[in-house]
């Protein structure tokens, strides 16, 4: 029997590391900036193009690269933050595999730019596939700059699974939002196909996280702190109140690098039980310093899972931690960075009493007394001539007891409501509403059961795919224009789709960097729930956006008809009912709702006589 087993060539086991390590343009931008991170960069600036699927490019001022150090950080396993492995139970810095930039090297065209703070002039290299085509010095900034482009060009099959641009920039924004909220000092900016997305200077927590997720966040803050043998934690926690449906705002850092742990989730969460209601998720930024040498990083490539010695002792100080800040949220001073100090009470009039203003009335003031002729002066005068406006009704009682007047028949509420009576008495049982969740209706065979929420959803899809398809939208317009605030990219993404949102029936008046000003609103919308409705509309449209055409449509419909239809457990009286049956069989698919689940069920007498056999 022939052996059977063989060595990988280099590049195929380049190819293979690169997919542990780079599963799409969000992983090259987490490796280049805690590169940079870890250099020692106070600014650090990252462009992308189409998603990071022609180019991701990061610049930094950090200590740079000689010659030597840059030609061997693309050789795999090299790396300067460990020499030993006793050194992996020691780590204070982010990348210590020594295969990002060898595995992105592999799938894409990499240019290295880089200088020492000590020479006068710097390397550049250029690699495509792993292969090093030129390498020259050249006359560069102090710090490293690292340009890569048209990645899995080599591999097509992999570049096929990528997502949509606007999901992969989701992705994207995601990872830049982990490493500039685990480092606040460091200045961030990022660029996307020319435009720039954020600006971050060097500032401390609570500044960098107003900054990213906009100002309106600083008053939902609640900061945390704790310190013990064990762990230091700091942070912020959200208000309960602005607990969101999605996992959104939800951030925890352990020695400086961002983790995921279901456990330490379930330590935040627990500590809201009784403020929150059951689906909602609370929002947290929190910052965990442990010893380095209890905590083990080292069991995924991508870094972000974690194992703790004693896990049982930081779920009880984190939980007891949020807990205690919960408990005093409403007396914690709260700072606004945008607080507009002409609104404040000026120093010298703190200690004042507030005085009544004086209102002068003439009590004699008689509005059927005749003008007075004489020149009014300031103030009220008193009416001299007056007139007997008795006089107007003289003669009125004769004529109401007058043969004549007897015959008249006066229009009364008993004759109003009668005219309709008899239409009423057949209908008064036609539907009722069941645990305030389903409704209803006799029919000939039996009877039927409509589930309320999902037949609303029903009509308010198709009612607005057809405003958004005919552009027929009607609009109520709103006496004082709502003012809404979201972040940076959730304005972008709102913006994109504006002319889609106008169509339903919204009006917006501006729209500015981190608020969007609404003049109008749909008909079949309250004015509350326009905020939670948009906010609802981001998070779907977060995972995934359709490209133009139909299929947006079609997600934006089935987004808002779910946020503005009437809830399970709503109570609706005998009109409500009878009006949301009737809009429902108008539908072209009343058995289904938008997302394909049954909205009604019909039960035959003959399935009650059975029960009675």
């Amino acid at each position: 029997m022939s052996d059977i087993i063989q060595l990988l060539p280099d590049h195929v086991a380049n190819q293979i590391a690169a997919g542990e390590v780079v599963q799409r343009p969000a992983s090259v931008v987490k490796e280049l900036l805690e590169n940079s991170i870890d250099a020692g960069a106070e600014n650090i600036a990252l462009i992308v193009k189409d998603a990071g699927k022609t180019l991701v490019q990061v610049t930094d001022d950090g200590l740079g690269m000689s010659t030597t150090d840059a030609r061997l950080s693309f050789e795999r396993h090299a790396t300067s933050k460990i020499k030993s492995a006793d050194d992996l139970f020691n780590l204070h810095t982010k990348g210590f595999r020594g295969e990002a930039l060898a595995s992105i090297a592999a799938i894409a065209h990499v240019t290295l730019k880089t200088r020492t703070e000590n020479t006068e002039i710097g390397t550049e290299i250029c690699i495509e596939g792993s292969t090093i085509t030129s390498q020259e010095a050249a006359v560069v900034p102090k710090g490293t700059t690292i340009s890569v482009k048209n990645l899995f060009y080599n591999i097509p099959a992999r570049r096929n699974f990528l997502k949509s641009n606007p999901v992969e920039t989701r992705h994207i924004i995601d990872e830049f939002h982990r490493v500039a909220l685990a480092h606040p000092q460091v200045a961030f900016q990022m660029v996307h196909n020319g435009s720039d997305v954020f600006n971050l200077p060097s500032s401390n927590t609570r500044q960098r996280i107003v900054n990213i997720f906009g100002g309106k966040t600083n008053e939902k803050l609640v900061p945390v702190s704790e310190e013990t043998e064990i762990v230091k934690v700091n942070g912020f926690v959200l208000k309960p109140e602005y607990a969101r449906k999605s996992r959104g705002e939800q951030f925890f850092f352990v020695n400086h690098r961002f983790v995921k742990s279901s456990y330490l989730h379930h330590a935040v969460h627990s500590a809201f039980e009784g403020l929150i209601r059951d689906g909602l998720h609370p929002g947290y930024f929190l910052y965990l310093e442990v010893n380095p040498q209890s905590i083990d990083i080292n069991i995924h490539p991508t870094k972000t899972e974690i194992k703790f010695d004693d896990e049982h002792a930081i779920y009880a100080m984190l939980r007891a931690t949020v807990k205690h800040s919960l408990g005093q949220f409403s007396i914690a001073p709260v700072l606004d960075f945008n607080k507009e100090s002409g609104f404040e009470t000026p120093y010298e009039y703190s200690k004042k009493s507030p005085q009544a203003p004086t209102i002068e009335v003439d009590r004699d003031f008689n509005p059927f007394s005749a003008p007075s002729h004489s020149p009014v002066p300031s103030g009220f005068k008193k009416r001299q001539e007056t007139t007997q406006w008795q006089s107007l009704y003289v003669g009125m009682v004769d004529e109401l007891d007058s043969p004549a007047s007897s015959s008249i028949e006066l229009e009364s509420d008993e004759v109003t409501g009668s005219l309709f009576h008899s239409e009423r008495e057949t209908k008064s049982h036609a539907t009722f509403q069941l645990q305030n969740k389903y409704i209803i209706s006799p029919i000939k065979s039996g009877l039927m059961v409509i589930h309320q929420h999902f037949a609303h959803q029903r009509v308010l899809y198709e009612e607005l795919l057809k405003n958004m398809t005919l552009q027929e939208a009607v609009s109520q317009q709103l006496l004082f224009p709502l003012v809404l605030t979201f972040s940076a990219p959730e304005i972008s993404l709102l913006e994109k789709i504006r002319e889609q949102l106008e169509h339903t029936g919204f009006v917006f008046s501006q729209f500015r960097e981190d608020t969007l000003q609404i003049s109008g609103i749909p008909v079949s919308m309250i004015e509350s729930q326009a905020e939670k409705v948009l906010e609802q509309l981001v998070d779907d449209l977060r995972n995934e956006v359709p490209d133009a055409g139909f299929s947006q449509n079609d997600l934006l419909a089935q987004s808002l008809a779910k946020s503005m239809a009437v809830k399970t457990g709503t109570p609706l009286n005998q009109q409500e009912q009878e009006h949301l049956v009737h809009q429902l069989f108008a539908c072209k698919e009343p058995s289904v709702s938008p997302s394909n689940r049954p909205v009604l069920v019909t039960m035959n007498a003959a399935d009650f006589d059975k029960k009675f056999m």
